[in-house]
């Protein structure tokens, strides 16, 4: 902290916004990403009015995309950091941390589960979280998790980050050397992908829900968009006809989204099209929600303020403390949605029941993450660092 005369004839403005940057955090990617922890909870618990608040219902993606793209960005700024302070071997020690924080988080998650659904009693729950196989097979299936095959229901998206952060050194190194050609060979993975259906085997069957060949394109291009596209392409992404394409496009899927639950809109939607479209493939990423999600990116770009004074409202302060802590407050999310559904299978499913565990829920994580966050800098008041 730096210390000013008070004395002095004039100062620099305060920066209002001190404790909320720790280690040089970017605010509205820490907002951005805690937001979509929220909307990924809500969105976790079957037959929940709040799911209704989030992206899910009112166009082909989901706050998924918006997780993965924005830890793609995160990664570049935290990472190239890292570089051009500790140098590549910095860069491998940090992603191997990362990767390994994690993959015991994702090993730790699935006991949590399995211990909230025995507690529970199992029964129909054990099959709606993909517990059974763990009672029943105890030895085969941790093992199959040790190697990222196996996973309990809303658990899917950890395996999938485990390899992003341990290729991640690999992957910045070429998007700085030769970022398009990056970019362009992480695209042209993702056509194979949609042409032959390539996946990772799961187990006991199946293969990756997150499908990591698909979904890394959306990890790369926010990367790349970190290191390159921002500056590059910012006044064509900004342009007005950009724009009326992709608000036309989200109206569409809008239309589209809306047909399967109001029937007066299901008119509106031919067969033709509807065959032609459906079904709209989210483990391999479907063409379809990845335009969405482009299209979605570049109207929030253009609405949503670049000063960082309105990030100090209370919603925005709580999500910025969510996502400092996104593999705590995730784990947390994918518990808190197995307890929601607990409760409203078996006490009650009502509409305010159903909005009360959706409430207590974000709370809950909230408070959880500002405990993370205190803690942390208490910590490194301690170790001298403040």
């Amino acid at each position: 902290m730096i210390m000013r005369d008070p004395t002095a004839a004039a100062s620099p403005p305060k920066d209002p916004l001190p404790a909320m940057r720790p280690l040089g955090r970017d605010l509205q990617l820490d907002a951005c990403r805690g937001i979509a922890l929220w909307f990924i909870f809500l969105d976790h618990i079957p037959n929940n009015i709040g799911s209704w608040f989030t992206l899910r219902n009112y166009g082909f993606s989901d706050a998924t995309e918006v997780f993965m793209f924005v830890s793609g960005v995160t990664c570049a700024v935290a990472y190239g950091r890292t570089r051009r302070r500790q140098g590549w071997r910095g860069v491998v020690a940090h992603t191997l941390r990362r990767g390994w924080d994690i993959y015991a988080g994702f090993l730790l998650l699935i006991l949590a589960c399995a211990i909230v659904v025995f507690t529970a009693g199992g029964g129909r729950l054990a099959d709606d979280s993909n517990t059974r196989i763990l009672f029943e097979q105890p030895g085969p299936t941790l093992l199959h998790a040790a190697l990222l095959q196996y996973r309990p229901v809303n658990t899917d998206v950890l395996p999938t980050f485990v390899l992003f952060h341990l290729l991640f050194a690999p992957l910045l190194l070429a998007l700085q050397r030769a970022p398009n050609m990056t970019l362009a060979t992480s695209f042209g993975l993702y056509v194979l992908v949609q042409h032959f259906g390539w996946n990772i085997p799961a187990w006991p069957a199946n293969g990756w829900y997150f499908n990591p060949l698909a979904w890394q394109l959306l990890f790369v291009l926010g990367a790349w968009w970190a290191l390159r596209g921002r500056k590059r392409l910012r006044k064509q992404i900004a342009s007005r006809t950009a724009l009326w394409l992709a608000a036309g496009y989200l109206a569409f899927s809008l239309v589209v989204v809306m047909s399967w639950t109001l029937t007066p809109l299901t008119a509106l939607v031919p067969d033709a099209l509807a065959r032609a479209i459906y079904p709209i493939d989210k483990p391999d990423l479907d063409p379809l929600r990845l335009l969405h999600f482009l299209a979605l990116a570049m109207v929030a770009a253009s609405i949503v303020p670049r000063r960082r004074d309105g990030l100090l409202t209370p919603p925005l302060v709580a999500a910025i403390r969510c996502g400092e802590n996104s593999l705590p407050i995730y784990c947390l999310g994918v518990l808190l949605a197995l307890a929601g559904h607990i409760v409203l299978t078996r006490l009650s499913g009502a509409l305010a029941m159903q909005a009360a565990v959706s409430i207590a829920g974000i709370l809950l994580m909230i408070l959880a993450a500002n405990a993370i966050t205190a803690a942390a800098r208490l910590n490194r008041q301690r170790r001298g660092l403040f």
